[in-house]
């Protein structure tokens, strides 16, 4: 067994230490209470649309990679600029009126669906120390708060007086209600390997390996369908048919111009960062480097790299494993899609959660 004696080469705890001491030394209790909470909030929309954007320019240059074409190349050095200035443009662009809507719903979706995206982007943990909602039931608050977003695509939908949107927010209710059940079952498996529902904890407890290599087969199926699943929830190819350009317009937000549309676009990219940094805090050890039981030189040498790069570096990994899904594989059927969960991906789940507790209590796991 290895020892959990992993010390980051960046301290965030230190440094929100000297920040908390600063504002202490300046402002009353209440003061510095809201001034943190200020500059969480900045941090987490900075945050949030920065890896948006990185995303947004990122999926254009795969696409353009399987499709055999050079993808952004114009606006900045390897077209890095591209997404900037795109949404540059969505900022000024004019919020259309539209007739014989249900205006206050129709303007209240967008911002169902980006504060949905927000709360369970401020439960991963991106480093040793550096999360900023650590919940003893971390886990089940994630799952709430991510189940959030469908009331707003609903609501978006059937607010528009438009029966593309209308039919594409059905689909996608349908969707992704259906495919949260493996998602949640899922999750609940690694919890069971856990033993705890709090975040940080479950870092914590692959110092000595990660769970999908700890936690034996039903892990590695777990991990499989959990992947399947997400990409389903976030309504991403081969799984995008609430969006089937092909056979509804936009889908659901086809009437929304402007930073509307822009909170929907955006919301979609983070929710494929949350389900890729779900994966990545649940069975590839969240911040924790890789060890290897017996190599000291070889753990050493990861123990420098700081947790955030690891972080990254494995979100990265799944995100990449997601996009690959969507542009290698046709899109599926609504009937397909939910025959797949339904008489598949949920009876297997199902099992492999009770195979889970057996290996759990008779301490078949490595």
């Amino acid at each position: 067994m290895l020892l959990n004696t992993y010390t980051d080469s960046i301290d965030f705890q230190a440094f929100t230490g000297w920040i908390h001491g600063v504002l202490g030394g300046a402002l009353p209790a209440w003061g510095v209470t809201l001034v943190e909470c200020v500059l969480i909030g900045l941090g987490l929309l900075l945050g949030y649309a920065l890896i948006a954007l990185a995303l947004i320019y990122i999926e254009r240059k795969v696409c353009a990679f399987f499709q055999c074409r050079l993808g952004p190349n114009r606006v900045g050095p390897y077209g890095t600029v591209q997404s900037v200035a795109d949404m540059i443009k969505m900022l000024i662009k004019e919020l259309i009126s539209i007739d014989h809507i249900d205006r206050f719903l129709f303007n209240l979706a967008p911002f169902i669906v980006i504060i949905s995206s927000v709360l369970a982007f401020g439960c991963l943990p991106f480093a040793k120390n550096f999360q900023v909602l650590d919940y003893n039931v971390g886990i089940f608050f994630l799952m709430a708060v991510s189940s959030i977003g469908i009331v707003g695509i609903l609501l978006a939908g059937w607010s528009s007086n438009n029966k593309y949107s209308l039919i594409g927010a059905m689909r996608s209710g349908a969707q992704m209600i259906s495919y949260e059940l493996s998602i949640g079952l899922s999750i609940m498996t690694m919890v069971v390997l856990a033993g705890t529902m709090q975040i940080s904890e479950i870092v914590e407890r692959q110092a000595d390996g990660w769970f999908l290599f700890t936690g034996h087969v039903p892990a590695v199926i777990a991990f499989l369908i959990y992947l399947v699943a997400g990409t389903a929830e976030t309504n991403r190819g081969p799984f995008d048919l609430p969006e089937a350009d092909s056979e509804l317009t936009a889908g659901y937000h086809t009437e929304y111009s402007g930073m509307h549309f822009g909170f929907f676009y955006l919301a979609e990219y983070l929710n494929l960062f949350i389900v890729a940094g779900i994966a990545t805090t649940l069975f590839l050890g969240g911040w924790m480097p890789l060890h290897v039981a017996g190599w000291e030189s070889f753990n050493a040498v990861m123990d420098y790299i700081p947790s955030i790069v690891w972080f990254l570096a494995k979100v990265g990994f799944v995100i990449f494993v997601i996009m690959w899904f969507k542009w290698t594989f046709p899109r599926l059927r609504i009937d397909q899609l939910l025959r797949l969960e339904w008489k598949y991906l949920l009876p297997l789940n199902l099992v492999n959660l009770m195979l889970m507790v057996i290996v759990v209590v008779f301490g078949l796991h490595f």
